[in-house]
């Protein structure tokens, strides 16, 4: 009998990732959904959708202790939703993987370069602004003590078209909306500022990964597999959407302004370079590094979709 998966998340780009690879694994999953078209959408891809959210204890606690194995998708800022997962599965020796995000890790840059760069035994000192979410990552990794084969995945920039509900990220497909709405591609400051990057199915495989090789004790994963300056990034958008305006050199107030000061500052105008040394030491294999050329199918989707 295949075992069973709770994903909260199901419909976003990550959960609903992991949950169609998981189905191709053979796994039965549950998506938790707050939307009844996602519902909809879910059982069409041959997900048993979960109708609510995640400040419904009850329901949360119930469809994690039915399961074999959780993935937590949904929020990696959602404290009191890890909580109630940690309840439920105290004690069960029942898999729980939670996703976090390596702007854990990044500066206040303003697009400028820097050379430092984390793996999982790195010490650091997040930003004020990012520390809740690694109290987040460490109440998870410390949930092993009672009876939880935890693991935090943290992934960084990531690309690629998705293969459930919402089939793109954040970052690269706000850029584009961004550049069409204005006429000019843009990045914050001189762009120099890097980021590390993963494709989807890459991120999906090591979920899949983890869930059949979980050991006992918390672990906390980086997954990356490349980097690239937002400059290299934002001139492909250029190229993708054949602007003829110059690249603009975006100061972090309006960029602010439009995406809100933690985007802005953290998801765009930061570094956040990371390896994966334990990820890969754990047998994952990322076989994609090709964000740049992502760039270009992003783009022409978005170009398509605005001319319907």
């Amino acid at each position: 009998m295949s075992k069973k998966v709770f994903v909260t998340g199901a419909a976003g780009y990550i959960g609903g990732s992991v949950a169609v690879r998981l189905l191709k694994a053979g796994y039965q999953v549950k998506g938790l959904t707050r939307s009844q078209a996602s519902a909809d959408k879910l059982r069409g891809l041959g997900v048993e959708p979960v109708l609510g959210d995640l400040s419904d204890v009850d329901l949360v606690t119930k469809c994690a202790r039915e399961a074999d194995i959780v993935v937590d998708a949904a929020d990696s800022d959602n404290e009191e939703a890890v909580k109630t997962l940690i309840s439920a599965l105290k004690g069960s020796d029942k898999v729980l993987i939670h996703t976090s995000g390596s702007s854990i890790v990044a500066d206040q840059a303003n697009g400028e370069p820097s050379d430092r760069i984390f793996d999982e035994t790195t010490k650091y000192k997040p930003e004020p602004q990012k520390q809740a979410r690694v109290d987040i990552d460490n109440m998870v990794i410390e949930s092993a003590k009672d009876g939880i084969r935890a693991v935090v995945i943290c992934p960084c920039l990531i690309y690629g078209k998705g293969l459930g509900v919402n089939s793109e990220s954040q970052q690269i497909p706000g850029l584009i909306r961004l550049a069409i709405e204005s006429g000019a591609a843009k990045h914050i400051g001189r762009g120099e500022n890097i980021w590390s990057t993963v494709h989807i199915e890459d991120l999906a495989d090591l979920y899949l990964l983890v869930i059949e090789k979980a050991p006992s004790g918390g672990l906390f994963l980086f997954a990356e597999n490349g980097e690239v300056t937002f400059k290299q990034l934002v001139e492909k958008v250029k190229e993708g959407l054949d602007l003829k305006t110059p690249v603009v050199n975006w100061p972090i107030e309006d960029a602010s302004a439009k995406f809100g000061a933690g985007m802005a500052i953290f998801g765009l105008g930061s570094n956040s370079r990371i390896r994966g040394v334990k990820s890969r030491e754990l047998g994952w294999q990322p076989t994609r590094n090709s964000a740049q050329e992502d760039v270009l199918r992003c783009c022409s989707s978005s170009t398509a979709s605005s001319r319907k």
